[in-house]
Order: C-alpha cells, then structure tokens, then sequence
C-alpha cells in the first residue's frame, strides 16, 4: 500500500453484554481494493461489516473512510452501501424501479436515473430485462440486479455479506468472476464477508482470516494457503495433513525431523535440534505410487479411504504409527491403475512443501 489507506479500523471493539463480538482489532485497507473477511459464523466478521455500515456503534477504537472519522457520521450519510445476503430486492417493482430506487430518493433528474439505469444493467450483463420482475429472474440474475442496485448512488466502498451464498456451486463459481470483472472496471472498494474459502480465495486480493473476534493473519490468497501462519490458518484454509515431530538437526539449511514419519524440510530459519515442530503438508503436494523412488520423505503408506472426484481422487492413506496423510492425486494417466481400498504403495513429499509451525 502506499500513502494513507481508504479505510482505517483502528483497535475497534464491539461487544454484546458479556460478548466480545470484535476484539481491539485494526486492519487498513487501500483505495480500489476487493479485500475478503473470512471467517466461521460468530467470529465477528458480519459485526464489524456493519459497523463499516453504521448500524452497529463502536465501543472503542475508531473507524476512518477516506480520512473521515465515521464515529458521528450516520448510515445514511457514509459513502457506503451494503448488499445483503438475500439480496432485498421490492418484489412488486420491476428491475428497473428496483435499481432506480435510491436514486430517486436522492432526488436526481428522471433523465439522469434512466441513464444511469441503462448503464447499470449493462454492467451487470442485464439489458433489455428492466421490465421484468424479480419472481420473474434466476438467482444469478437476482443478484445481479441487487449489485447493481447497491452501486446506483456510487458509494466509495461497498460491503458484500455472503453476496454469492444463495446461488448454486456453477453458478456461484460463474458469478465470482463477474463480481470481481466489475470490481476491477468500478475502481470501487469492495469487501466481502464470507465463510467460503474457496470463494474468498478466487475473489480477494487480500483476505483477512477472523477467529473470535480476532484477525488472525492478513495476506494475499496464496500466502495464507502456502504459508500460514498457525495451525489454525494451516486448518482453516483447506485441507491439509499435520505431523508431530523434533528437530533432530539443523544445517546446510535442511532441518532433520524425527517423529513417527521422518521428516526432510527446507529449514525456514528460528528452529534449532530439540524444538518440538508441527508441519503442515497440503494434500495436491503429496504423490502416491504403488512403487518405491527411493526419494527423500518417501513413506510406505496403506489406503484406508478414497473417493473419485473426476479431475482428481482423494486419499486417506495411513503410515507408521498410524499416521494419516491426506492427498490428491490428478487423474491425468491411463496406465497404471490407481491405488484403491486396503493396497499398499508409496507417499512422497519435498522438502520445500513441508510447512512448519509452532502452534
């Protein structure tokens, strides 16, 4: 970011009678930016959304949108809209009046509602439906309507809360590309809460991860899923394997790990012989065959469960100890047959996948 951010949330906090919805958290964001709040239900993401709208008071801490403190300026004057999750679209109007709503409240010339009107449902990929009625519209095109029903007065920042929850997984992932093409050709802020990491991931270009009314690590998508921070994020964000183990040695920038598995891994620096380690290992990193590489991290492993998916099938596979490691395998040969229920082969992993964590 450069200069001074869009918004600033400085050590805000909210709470409801013994309740800490949010907990002294600050976050900036920059002008333009498509940011995700991720995060399971009651974790205080929708609450400091609506704080950002006005609808919830701040008990401490501060709120600033383009350098203007929000705590004496109500909703109505913010320049901010909100798209609720049900999207509230007036079912007796049509999509027209629906989108032409706040702009005739504002008072503007009947010609320069039209305009904007028409311009509206050709962002949203929607001209020539104006007339229908929302009874008469897929879910995809309800929720278009009611984006652009909430960019009609131009709002500086838009809030999204579970804007895509309503839809169909096609659909839902269709739409996610939409959303952010019109972001990016808007300019205009967008922040979306959602529980959906998959959708955060494709949308944002940072996500903020909130647990308890805390942020637990702020970055780009494919830093909170390569790199987390704690086990949490490891946990969170994907699917993952852990593994328990000791630093043996540290040297030549490898770290030895003894544990039930044995473990090679690119030594990221802080850890030295007898630190206790959890590493974390994403399931796509994981090969499988049914013969030994004799490379390094390589694990005689039994299948224990699998499941085809079509692109790719999934595996639960069980080492030393017990140990379970869960992995993806493309499905991308015709040769050799896959590994199925109760047969034996081989999990492989480098070095530099392990993730290594302290907690």
């Amino acid at each position: 970011m450069t200069g001074s951010p869009f918004i600033r949330i400085s050590n805000v906090t909210r709470r409801f009678g013994d309740v800490v919805a949010v907990d002294d958290l600050s976050l900036d964001i920059d002008k333009g930016e498509l940011f995700c709040l991720l995060g399971a239900s009651g974790c205080g993401k929708t609450t400091l959304l609506r704080m950002l709208a006005g609808f919830e008071s701040v008990d401490s801490g501060s709120i600033e949108i383009d350098g203007i403190d929000m705590s004496r300026v109500p909703p109505a004057t913010r320049p901010v809209n909100i798209m609720f999750q049900n999207y509230a679209l007036f079912p007796h109007m049509t999509v027209d009046s629906n989108i032409a709503y706040g702009l005739k409240r504002a008072g503007l010339p009947r010609a320069e509602i039209e305009s904007r009107v028409t311009e509206l449902l050709r962002l949203v990929r929607l001209s020539g439906m104006g007339g229908r009625k929302p009874h008469q519209l897929s879910g995809g095109q309800r929720q278009r309507v009611a984006l652009a029903r909430a960019l009609a007065r131009r709002p500086k920042l838009l809030l999204l809360d579970e804007p895509l929850a309503a839809l169909d997984k096609k659909l839902r992932e269709d739409t996610q590309f939409e959303l952010v093409d019109i972001q990016e050709r808007l300019e205009t802020t967008f922040i979306v809460v959602t529980h959906d990491q998959e959708e955060a991931m494709t949308l944002a270009s940072r996500i903020g991860v909130m647990d308890a009314g805390k942020l637990v690590q702020v970055d780009s998508p494919r830093t909170l899923y390569d790199r987390p921070k704690n086990s949490f994020i490891a946990d969170f964000l994907g699917t993952v394997s852990f593994l328990e183990g000791k630093v043996k040695s540290a040297k030549g920038g490898m770290l030895q790990i003894d544990g039930p598995i044995p473990v090679t891994a690119v030594d990221p620096g802080g850890f030295a012989a007898g630190d206790d380690v959890r590493m974390a290992i994403r399931p796509e990193k994981i090969s499988l065959s049914r013969e030994s590489g004799g490379g390094v991290n390589e694990v005689k492993v039994m299948v224990e469960d699998m499941a085809f998916t079509g692109v790719a099938s999934n595996y639960r596979v069980a080492g030393p100890g017990g140990v379970l490691l869960k992995l993806t395998q493309p499905n991308m040969r015709r040769g050799e047959p896959a590994l199925e229920w109760e047969e034996t082969g081989y999990a492989a992993f480098d070095p530099a996948d392990v993730v290594l964590l302290r907690d």
